[in-house]
């Protein structure tokens, strides 16, 4: 049995070589959250130590469907790092990632400081800034997306990257449960959602992620962009993708795929 910073050193690995990797719960089926946690708390060292640095965080698992088919009861999450964040437009490189799918999602940048435990949904909202229209992109350094709820937590939440528009939405009066979305290719209607998918409450997902944090002393900072989960089933990304999020209010996204 590998020890955390070992199978981190191996994500760490997988990721600079897009080459991925067995599962671990392949050879350890026993590995929990708080094995996943204590991996991907190991390999984020190992990113930042590179110059990385975190602007923010991905929650993921909250559609009713994913906890499901994970066969568990709570959301999960990890950093998201400034290397890895694109703008409204930008050209998406494939050879970056080892098994690209892309998720429309509601992004929240936080306005003030957050810090659980005790967060409510209403001290979240109020700690919120405004909404952006989000994409990400998910990608697994696990072989074949062979992943239990372990492998996914230590892989960042199988995060890889984002896309997000720039256009701040304050929340006034906006009902983020009922923000329609739709999600073409190439000019193609591939699915729609609405803001409920993402835990009831896109807001709701800000302040599970703020006591959740807490709990280790993490607080959630001023400007941090926080992904509240995908409003439909991932989307496999080919070469030549145009994929084009819109959001009622927040407006549209778009990724091109080099």
């Amino acid at each position: 049995m590998s020890t955390p910073a070992e199978k981190a050193r191996a994500l760490y690995e997988a990721r600079a070589t897009r080459t991925p990797i067995p599962p671990f719960t392949d050879a350890e089926p026993q590995l929990g959250i708080t094995d996943g946690y204590a991996i991907q708390q190991e390999l984020t060292a190992l990113l930042l130590a590179d110059g990385d640095r975190i602007v923010g965080h991905k929650v993921g698992l909250t559609a009713a469907s994913m906890q499901k088919a994970l066969g568990i009861d709570t959301p999960d999450y990890g950093p998201v790092l400034a290397s890895t964040v694109y703008r409204d437009g930008d050209v998406v490189p494939l050879g970056y990632f080892v098994s690209p799918k892309i998720e429309a999602e509601i992004v929240f940048v936080l306005g003030e400081r957050l810090a659980g435990p005790g967060v409510t949904v209403t001290r979240a909202r109020a700690a919120i800034a405004g909404a952006v229209a989000g994409m990400e992109i998910i990608d697994s350094r696990i072989a074949d997306w062979r992943i239990r709820l372990a492998d996914t937590v230590a892989d960042l939440a199988s995060n890889g990257a984002m896309a997000t528009s720039s256009r701040i939405v304050p929340l006034g009066d906006l009902d983020t449960r009922l923000v329609g979305m739709t999600l073409t290719r190439n000019g193609e209607l591939v699915d729609t959602g609405a803001g409920a998918a993402a835990l009831g409450d896109p807001v709701a997902v800000v302040a599970w992620l703020a006591n959740t944090l807490g709990e280790h002393g993490v607080a959630l900072e001023p400007g941090h962009l926080i992904m509240t989960g995908a409003l439909h089933a991932a989307v496999p990304m080919n070469p030549g993708d145009v994929f084009r999020a819109e959001f009622d209010r927040l407006g549209p996204v778009t990724v091109r795929v080099a």
